[in-house]
């Protein structure tokens, strides 16, 4: 894989791939929130949890084929990436657009156990591999945090219309399981032509799969999210922007990275812990030191231009510590 063909090959490949992803991911994601809908499942649910998954499943795909054919770094990197990604970019592109409100269970609850799961990540590669013993323990503890959150979220009355954005209103049910399995058909076939692109390119250039995995597919596959994000701004649908940034940052960290090594343990590089998985803790801990009403704490704090521009300027420090650091560490 990612070797024999032409640079120029690969490189159409990964725009070919992210723009399949892109796409397919839209239809997915419309045909799976029209299914929920018809079959009387929450707008809540849809959006946490629908939504959610349908746009980490581009995550899913390219990580666990990396997996699956040898490349963990990949899998790591693409996971990791896409979280930092959708904090920082995501919901900074939000906020600059309109200011976004967020809402005490999203600061005081998802963002703190968000970075739990970091640290527990941490611990979990600290000898350096990721073996299938610890991929368990994380879809183990995916199948208990994201249920309680949505309990608990609804609870406090999360179950807000955050779906009706999704392009399901009027979908009968024969084209909303067409679309859904149009979508994932297209989704993992899209999938396999970028992990092949971007290897391919990174083996080229000498950079290394995590590189890779961080910025080129870590984007891309965050397109979705970041399209979402985008669209609710605009309608000011702030629950669905955090909603489905942190339905998806617990998808990625437990489930991409946890069935990603299932398939293939992973020996991730030393940046993951030293770098990445910090870096991933200290933008879930932004939410809430950013986004709580530290006056009125049951109130909804709100994400204004100003610190959306603080989540962008860490970003782009971010990406050049990791150029820095990837580039010569690969010379």
């Amino acid at each position: 894989m990612g070797t024999g063909l032409p640079v120029a090959v690969y490189a159409v490949f990964v725009l070919a791939g992210l723009a399949a992803l892109a796409w397919s991911s839209d239809v997915f994601v419309d045909g799976s929130a029209a299914l929920a809908k018809i079959l009387g499942i929450s707008p809540f649910i849809i959006g946490m949890v629908v939504i959610g998954f349908g746009t980490s499943a581009p995550e899913l795909c390219v990580s666990v084929l990396s997996g699956f054919y040898g490349h963990a770094n990949l899998s790591v990197g693409n996971a990791y990436g896409s979280c930092i990604f959708n904090v920082a970019v995501i919901v900074g592109v939000a906020a600059l657009i309109f200011p976004v409100s967020v809402k005490p269970t999203v600061a005081f609850v998802a963002a703190p156990v968000l970075a739990a799961i970091s640290l527990f990540s941490m611990w979990l590669l600290g000898d350096g591999t990721c073996s299938r013993a610890d991929a368990i323990s994380l879809l183990a503890t995916f199948t208990v945090v994201l249920p309680l959150y949505c309990w608990l979220d609804s609870r406090t009355g999360g179950a807000a219309s955050d779906g009706e954005e999704s392009g399901g209103a009027a979908m009968t049910l024969g084209k909303a399981v067409a679309k859904t399995l149009l979508g994932l058909v297209v989704l993992v076939g899209s999938s396999y032509i970028l992990v092949e692109g971007a290897v391919g390119v990174a083996k080229y250039f000498g950079v290394s799969d995590l590189l890779i995995g961080l910025t080129v597919v870590a984007i891309g596959t965050s397109l979705p999210e970041l399209a979402s994000a985008v669209a609710a701004a605009r309608r000011h649908q702030h629950e669905f922007v955090f909603g489905n940034i942190v339905g998806s940052n617990l998808f990625n960290m437990l489930a991409v990275v946890g069935l990603a090594c299932v398939v293939s343990p992973a020996t991730p590089s030393p940046y993951v812990l030293s770098r990445d998985l910090p870096v991933t803790a200290a933008m879930s801990l932004a939410i809430l030191f950013l986004g709580a009403n530290w006056s009125s704490p049951r109130r909804a704090g709100l994400f204004g231009r100003g610190k959306a521009i603080l989540l962008l300027l860490a970003f782009a420090a971010y990406a050049a510590i990791m150029f820095m650091q990837e580039i010569g560490g690969s010379k």
